[in-house]
């Protein structure tokens, strides 16, 4: 079992005024964590409509099991494992059982990028690449932040298959541990490293090939 992770101080504070029942806090967090609950709940059921049926439901069952909140997890940790619970079980009564290979891409056991190019756990940012791809240090900085290159990212991330995209995305854009990922989405420590790795090898790929073109 994935080991939990202990909620913040910001956390806490946070959990206090909900119970407080703070609409504007409350209304922080939605704009904050729907988009990425939107994606998650749409893994699992037929539609974009039923995914949102499906967040409503999540903020529903947030409000009123706030009080049971313990802490053990972070917040966004609880809310994420509400919101895929929901939606597998609605997944499921809707007939819409997704296979997890299905979800996670059925490459996961083909040859992927060498593990020599990326740093290792003992390294400081363990699972991140050891060195730029070939080519990347020829462009400006400024050249590489600019928003092509960032719409080249975000369209190779929307071409993974859902479980890898969300798992980049959480990681690797909105800076989430592999704990929280893994509690989130419900996911084993190998799977969500494998899920990661391939991931970004793909990333990898597309900026490669992007930045050839160029």
């Amino acid at each position: 079992m994935p080991t939990a992770v202990t909620a913040s101080p910001d956390d806490l504070a946070l959990v206090a005024q909900l119970r407080a029942r703070d609409g504007s806090a409350f209304m922080l967090l939605v704009e904050r964590l729907q988009p990425t609950l939107l994606r998650v709940a749409r893994m699992y059921v037929h539609s974009h409509a039923v995914a949102e049926e499906v967040t409503q439901e999540t903020w529903l069952a947030v409000l009123q099991g706030i009080d049971r909140f313990e802490g053990r997890s972070s917040l966004r940790t609880w809310i994420f494992r509400i919101c895929a619970n929901l939606a597998k079980t609605r997944g499921q009564r809707e007939g819409r059982s997704t296979p997890f290979a299905t979800l996670a891409g059925d490459d996961l056991g083909a040859p992927s990028l060498p593990e020599s190019l990326f740093q290792g756990p003992g390294s400081a940012h363990p699972n991140h690449w050891s060195s730029l791809p070939a080519d990347w240090t020829s462009f400006p900085q400024e050249r590489l932040e600019g928003a092509e290159l960032r719409r080249a990212i975000g369209a190779a991330i929307e071409a993974l298959p859902p479980m890898q995209a969300e798992v980049i995305r959480l990681r690797d854009v909105l800076g989430w541990t592999s704990e929280d990922v893994r509690n989130a989405l419900d996911l084993t420590e190998t799977n969500q490293r494998v899920l990661l790795h391939r991931a970004r090898a793909k990333v990898r790929r597309a900026v490669e090939a992007y930045m050839e073109n160029e």
